[in-house]
């Protein structure tokens, strides 16, 4: 699966590696949007709803494009963008804290 926002990757990994293990705050966002197939099972965990409006890709934010919606952001983001790096067997994702956030997954059941 590969995640991209605004035109550039974020995340790449196997499926089940991605759903249960995001390391990337957009792809954490994402799966927190995935409904239960069961609408009496409770949510492990709360909808994350992004602020802010989506960049332009004509006119992008300096560093990393999502910084201006992402929770975690630090002023790296604001001025580095990330590299898409492995983080495991066939994981990356275009982090600069992906080894230091744990993000939230779901399961599929």
């Amino acid at each position: 699966v590969v995640v991209m926002y605004v035109g550039k990757v974020v995340e790449i990994a196997e499926t089940d590696d991605l759903f249960h293990t995001p390391q990337h705050p957009y792809t954490e966002a994402l799966l927190s949007a995935v409904p239960k197939p069961d609408p009496r099972q409770r949510r492990r965990q709360q909808r994350i709803v992004l602020e802010g409006d989506v960049a332009d890709p004509a006119n992008p934010p300096s560093g990393c494009y999502f910084h201006p919606r992402c929770r975690y952001a630090t002023d790296r983001c604001k001025q580095e963008e990330p590299a898409l790096r492995r983080l495991g067997n066939q994981h990356f994702a275009a982090c600069h804290y992906a080894e230091e956030l744990t993000l939230q997954g779901v399961t599929i059941d």
